[in-house]
């Protein structure tokens, strides 16, 4: 692991003042390059949510509204203690590759995998693993499954032609992941060990693109997604998209994120809260919202996107 070149900068936001990155990362030309973190003392180091905030990503207590941003990184992903931050470097050549910081000792490092492209990393939630996208030789898109000692790498399902997208965890021995028709369902070695039509899960009036993800709930019993549906919102470009719960046993699918609000990307915790990034019109700046499973919302983030959070 190397260290974090680290500095301190005051803003002042509503209500509060945070710690923030305030420069743009230039550094990050090949993907041997690191994010640029701003700090301030990581004694009190658990964060309860990151997300993305135009060109750097921020990780919070929310709580006290501390904070911490690295420039030049992507995709946030919050471990479920609150104690490392997985993201996404991009070099110039459009190289991916997922990078692992710990938020106690201020150190980072990147993810072993032999790839130039795999991104989005999905914490396990005893935060022993994680799971990402991998672009792998035969130009399909992959599931790989990593130990964050960087032991143990598969990639699942390496042998079919099917491309699978957007993974999540449904416990910590099997992995789901999509291929815009079916839900797949994998266990650790790899092996395909379940299949279902998507529509016959939500119905055929949703439409799924390869970002929307599937949560199964703590208790197994549920599904939280986001997709595409056919409200009409002025002033926006493509189809608007919606955050819902389905009940596994009576098949009812029900609405969590408001009418007029799109909602592009979901993400739940380990212990059931629906965190989501959406937009109402004019639909230039997204928000953070929080949400239990029976639908009551509480703004996070008054700007941000993609949002990740820990166990409280």
């Amino acid at each position: 692991m190397t260290k974090i070149s680290t500095s301190i900068v005051s803003i002042l936001i509503p209500c509060a003042t945070l710690i923030a990155s305030c420069g743009n990362n230039k550094s990050n030309q090949n993907n041997t390059n690191k994010a640029v973190l701003d700090t301030v003392s990581l004694s009190n180091k658990n964060f309860a949510l990151a997300y993305q905030d135009g060109d750097k990503i921020v990780a919070t207590s929310i709580d006290t509204m501390k904070q911490i941003s690295f420039g030049g990184a992507t995709d946030p992903a919050i471990s479920p203690d609150g104690n490392k931050l997985a993201y996404t470097l991009s070099d110039s050549a459009g190289n991916r590759s997922i990078w692992i910081a710990d938020m106690e000792n201020k150190s980072q490092g990147k993810l072993q995998v032999s790839s130039n492209n795999y991104y989005q990393a999905m914490w396990s939630a005893d935060g022993g693993a994680i799971a990402f996208n991998i672009f792998n030789g035969k130009n399909l898109w992959k599931i790989g499954v990593i130990k964050t000692d960087n032991s143990g790498y598969v990639m699942l399902d390496s042998a079919s032609k099917i491309n699978v997208y957007a993974p999540t965890w449904k416990n910590e021995k099997e992995i789901i992941g999509q291929d815009l028709t079916k839900l797949y369902t994998f266990d650790l070695a790899g092996k395909l060990i379940d299949t279902k039509l998507i529509a016959d899960l939500i119905g055929k009036e949703f439409s799924i693109t390869s970002s929307n993800r599937f949560f199964y709930t703590k208790d197994g019993a549920k599904l939280i997604f986001n997709a595409g549906n056919t409200d009409i919102l002025d002033g926006l470009t493509g189809p608007s998209e919606a955050v819902y719960v389905l009940d596994l046993a009576c098949k009812k699918v029900t609405r969590i994120s408001p009418k007029g609000m799109d909602v592009p990307y979901v993400f739940l915790t380990a212990d059931d809260r629906i965190f989501y990034s959406g937009a109402e019109k004019p639909f230039t700046q997204s928000k953070i919202y929080v949400s239990d499973l029976e639908g009551n919302i509480k703004t996070v983030v008054d700007k941000g996107n993609n949002p990740t959070g820990a166990l409280k």
